[in-house]
């Protein structure tokens, strides 16, 4: 099999290992190993990712140190194609049903169009449907002519190949290339793996990743999973696919695996996922609240500044800025007051601004709005001022209001609150909404959900204890009652632990049994069946 021509690339600046590299290369010296690819849903490995390797204990073993000594001689693209040849011949040679992910870049994605048909009989002959390969596109180099990338891409799903974008989240360029591409599949960058069970920034940004994986039809591959808790976190977001050393490490033999791989892949319980605490909240910048207002220098007499204000009715501030540093402020209010008695503009009209200019209360531009706020909150009555001004590195910027700083503020309150319960900093109603979402998402409790699962009924949830159910069934009543039937048995045990005075334990240990939809619609309900009764612990008593 042979699928890449060398073209006319040049040789650059020699690599010490460039020779032996060569050696390597004509003499089919190199190797793949795979890693398997976990499917978390069906609890079986999905795919496995073929990853190129040099000779044991060489200078050559690594993926890196291969392609450095290539680059060098400009043999990229011609080591690209051989990592892949190398790659399907011995993924082949195991005859195990799985798709391959294999690493190429844009640059040799292109060269190799031409030879599409021929790879496409190659692949049939080796017995590798061209519709289990993905081809991991490995964001190395600019992206110009995004219109010739889907002309090339296309050619390649005409055959039955898939597309997978590596790193997803490592630069923002990747962003229009998912958007452009429309791979089948994106691989989340193991930075956001990497602690997702303990920040939630990281988790923000994987759910986000997710939605939009969802809008556009992409399936999400998390990288670098290394931890049971990490693999739960992102089974409990639905991410479909997991890779990492704590799933499986790449060997020259695919392993069989599943739900084993890794306990916390079976484990179906739901996992508190990592909610951000009320200190942990985004904190705005002042930058935010930035007002481009026109400046003066400090030799601008009084006059001017007077017109400024007269031509302007809704500007009460003018800075004073030398050489792009503010100086001091000129409120509309003090420079009014000065001029209103008798002859003080004819006195003092040609005279500099800086006699009636106030000394400026200064913020740099990254400073959070919490800063701000306690500075100015700690002036004295005579030092509250009416605006402040915002500078990047000293340098003037424009200037900032109190009271829209302050609006600020409140709402940050306010949505604290809704996180944290301000007496006990226990999680609010967001995270609190946030869990039992997740819950009924995994179908924990989800009664009406399973009452009503079929394609034509519907179930909604209005609010606190109210629900809707739309069901078009002939079994719309029995499906009912059953419900009715399960919720009012589970209910009890909360009806009898309230019984008990004082605190205590109530121990439910009764089973209950659906023996069927009632008959009669007026009957008392005994569609459930109690088995031995509850077992309750005397109220606590304080010590």
């Amino acid at each position: 099999m042979n699928i890449y021509s060398q073209g006319d690339e040049v040789a650059a600046d020699a690599s010490p290992h460039s020779s032996a590299l060569r050696r390597l290369m004509d003499d089919r010296g190199l190797h793949a190993v795979y890693q398997p690819i976990l499917d978390v849903r069906q609890g079986r490995q999905f795919a496995c990712e073929a990853l190129l390797r040099g000779p044991e204990n060489s200078a050559l073993h690594t993926p890196a140190a291969l392609f450095a000594a290539a680059a060098c001689e400009r043999w990229t693209h011609e080591l690209e194609w051989l990592a892949v040849e190398t790659a399907i011949l011995q993924f082949a040679e195991q005859h195990c049903a799985l798709r391959l992910f294999v690493n190429m870049s844009i640059g040799c994605l292109h060269a190799s169009r031409k030879r599409l048909v021929a790879v496409r009989q190659d692949l049939l002959r080796l017995g590798v449907p061209p519709s289990r390969i993905v081809i991991e596109l490995t964001e190395n180099e600019s992206v110009t002519d995004f219109s010739d990338l889907q002309e090339t891409l296309q050619d390649f799903r005409r055959i039955g190949i898939q597309i997978a974008m590596d790193d997803m989240g490592e630069g923002f360029s990747n962003l229009r290339m998912w958007s452009e591409v429309r791979p089948e599949f994106v691989k989340i960058d193991h930075h956001f793996v990497s602690g997702i069970d303990t920040d939630p920034l990281k988790l923000h940004f994987v759910r986000a990743m997710h939605e939009i994986a969802d809008a556009c039809g992409s399936a999400l591959i998390a990288e670098g999973v290394e931890t049971g808790a990490q693999l739960a976190v992102l089974r409990d977001l639905g991410i479909p696919y997991l890779q990492g050393f704590g799933i499986a490490r790449p060997g020259r033999v695919i392993p069989p695996m599943s739900h084993s791989a890794h306990p916390a892949a079976a484990n179906d319980g739901i996992l508190v996922l990592p909610s951000r605490p009320r200190s942990q909240l985004r904190m705005p910048r002042i930058d935010q609240l930035l007002h481009e207002v026109p400046f003066v220098s400090p030799d601008t007499d009084n006059d001017n500044v007077y017109r400024i204000f007269e031509h302007q009715p809704a500007l009460n501030i003018v800075p004073v800025v030398a050489k792009g540093q503010p100086v001091g402020m000129i409120t509309r209010s003090a420079l009014i007051d000065r001029f209103a008695r008798p002859f003080r503009r004819e006195l003092y009209g040609k005279r500099p601004c800086t006699m009636v200019m106030d000394r400026p209360l200064v913020f740099d531009e990254a400073q959070s709005v919490q800063e701000v706020a306690q500075t100015i909150g700690s002036l004295r009555g005579t030092e509250v001022c009416d605006s402040f001004v915002i500078t990047r590195q000293g340098r003037y910027r424009g200037i900032g209001l109190p009271r829209e700083l302050m609006a600020i503020i409140t709402d940050m309150q306010i949505r604290a609150a809704r996180h944290a319960n301000p007496l006990t900093q226990l999680p609010g109603n967001v995270p609190i909404n946030e869990q039992m979402d997740r819950r009924i998402d995994a179908e924990r409790g989800a009664r009406l959900a399973e009452a009503a699962a079929h394609h034509e009924n519907f179930v909604g949830h209005v609010g606190g204890d109210d629900f809707i159910v739309l069901l078009q069934g002939r079994d719309w009543e029995t499906r009912l009652r059953r419900v009715i039937g399960e919720f009012d048995a589970l209910s009890e045990a909360k009806k009898e632990a309230k019984r008990i005075p004082g605190s205590a334990l109530f121990v439910e240990r009764r089973q209950y049994q659906v023996r069927g939809p009632l008959q009669d619609t007026d009957a008392a309900p005994d569609a459930v069946s109690p088995a031995p009764t509850p077992v309750a612990l005397p109220p606590c008593r304080e010590m």
